[in-house]
């Protein structure tokens, strides 16, 4: 059957759509290759620095970076293949020459990056990365940066709520199968381990990124079976080690009869059912009478799991309350980072506005602080290559300042800077640790953050200060711009 397109075979017109590591070199907005041609048009190779910050925090007062290993991974593999370039030279029209085309299947990166490790808090308007290297150059990697931090930081920044409201339960990532597309869900479990999560449903994130992976089971496997007692069964015989039951589908407390008698079964044969699992209803009622079913049969070692349009509001209210509730399922409004707090009924876009400009430009040795103004002072950037140093005492973090590059903070031994070499004149310089490290490292960098700046509602401002020549230098740009009034 061809609908009237012709005959089609097994699967010559079927793509997965996924982007596998050796054809990246074309995800980047097309102004980024015209802005390299019309630069190699005209000798324009000066050295730049680009900056990749957040404006604002869509929710709560602090992030937590992550995405830089896949950010390196892609500037140092950037490539543009020989396919590529046929079907630029197919597509663009007159757009684009031999000359550019070629440049871009030589490309090779050759400047610095500098970047706050991943799993480090950050604060509005601090450099997480600085990009240096010649203007065509930095400029496509752009997108990809964007795409990666915005995301990762997002969801790294929600895990760490949500986890912080399970007071040290279990909170596993359960969002793959409402993750805005694949990418997004292995991304996405990445990130929401580094913020806290414990675990992950979703295997390939295991796999790659060797994060514990955990499941239950679904109501259509219950309802597979003649009863909900012969699906418990039938679970249990084939992972004794291992059950946990999901005791929602019918009818929850009567579910927890059931696993009760699974319970006893599995001790008879030297095992002890791990759980049970509530996906529905209220939570909070139902774990405590379920922990009463359970208790009163001997099970008091069988622990309470839930799941069910979850994040760091309901979970804090179910504990605050008392819900003998062990560990959370996280999905959608972790996977989606969302920015809504469903108890008030109040929120914003689930987006985090990470953004990536042009801080200097080094032209005949002399360095141009460069800086955008315009009519929207929320807009305007601040001039110059940064730094940003940290001030501790007694292992908590006090506050933060912006300064140039070359400017340090006095008296200079309270502070250290955040951002550290990655990249060096083209070559990597930066070991990056396993992830279970990036984990440990966020889980400290909480710690040393006062309690005011975490509260989920409310939160104090962390105290975020400019450098005075950086104030300084913005008043004599904003001059030399014609700009009144720069915030």
């Amino acid at each position: 059957m061809d609908g009237g397109c012709g005959e089609i075979s097994d699967t010559g017109h079927i793509k997965s759509g996924l982007i596998d590591s050796g054809s990246l070199g074309l995800f980047l907005d097309y102004y980024e290759l015209t802005m390299a041609k019309a630069d190699l048009d005209h000798s324009n190779m000066g050295v730049i620095t680009e900056n990749y910050y957040v404006r604002k925090i869509p929710q709560g007062a602090y992030l937590i970076s992550a995405g830089l290993e896949q950010v390196i991974h892609f500037i140092k593999n950037f490539k543009v293949t020989e396919e590529d370039v046929e079907w630029l030279r197919s597509t663009s029209g007159r757009d684009f020459d031999n000359r550019f085309l070629e440049y871009l299947l030589d490309f090779s990166f050759r400047g610095d990056v500098y970047a706050v490790p991943e799993g480090t808090v950050v604060f509005p308007n601090e450099p997480i990365m600085n990009v240096t290297g010649p203007s065509p150059e930095v400029q496509l990697f752009e997108t990809y940066i964007l795409n990666v931090m915005n995301f990762q930081t997002l969801i790294a920044a929600k895990a760490s709520r949500i986890a912080r409201a399970a007071r040290g339960r279990d909170v596993v990532d359960f969002g793959a199968r409402r993750a805005h597309g694949r990418d997004a869900a292995v991304m996405g479990a990445r990130a929401a381990f580094i913020g806290g999560a414990t675990g992950s449903s979703l295997v390939m994130a295991g796999k790659i990124w060797g994060i514990p992976y955990v499941g239950t089971m679904a109501h259509k496997f219950i309802q597979d079976r003649v009863s909900e007692l012969d699906a418990f069964r039938d679970y249990a015989e084939s992972f004794p080690h291992n059950s946990i039951l999901l005791i929602d589908t019918y009818d929850t407390l009567e579910g927890a009869k059931n696993a009760c008698i699974i319970g006893r079964e599995l001790k008879k044969r030297g095992f002890e059912l791990k759980g049970v699992r509530l996906d529905s209803g209220d939570l909070f009622e139902l774990s405590k009478k379920v922990r009463v079913i359970l208790d009163n049969e001997g099970l008091k070692s069988v622990k309470i799991f839930a799941s069910s349009d979850l994040d760091e509001f309901v979970v804090d209210e179910l504990i605050s309350a008392g819900a003998p509730i062990d560990g959370f399922g996280v999905g959608t409004r972790l996977i989606t980072g969302a920015n809504y707090n469903p108890l008030a009924k109040a929120g914003g876009v689930s987006a985090l506005n990470g953004i990536y400009k042009i801080a200097e430009r080094v032209e005949r040795g002399r360095v141009i602080p460069k800086m955008k103004t315009t009519d929207d002072a929320s807009k305007s950037t601040l001039p110059g290559r940064k730094q940003v140093y940290r001030r501790l005492v007694s292992r908590e973090f006090v506050e933060d300042i912006i300064t140039l590059w070359d400017e340090k903070p006095k008296p200079e031994r309270d502070w250290s800077p955040l951002l550290v070499p990655v990249i060096a004149k083209g070559k990597l310089v930066y070991d990056f640790p396993p992830i279970s490290s990036i984990r440990k490292y966020a889980a400290e960098q909480l710690r040393m953050l006062p309690e005011r700046f975490k509260r989920l509602d409310q939160a104090d401002e962390y105290p975020v200060r400019i450098s005075p020549q950086i104030k300084e230098l913005r008043e004599r740009l904003s001059k030399e711009h014609g700009e009144k009034g720069i915030a």
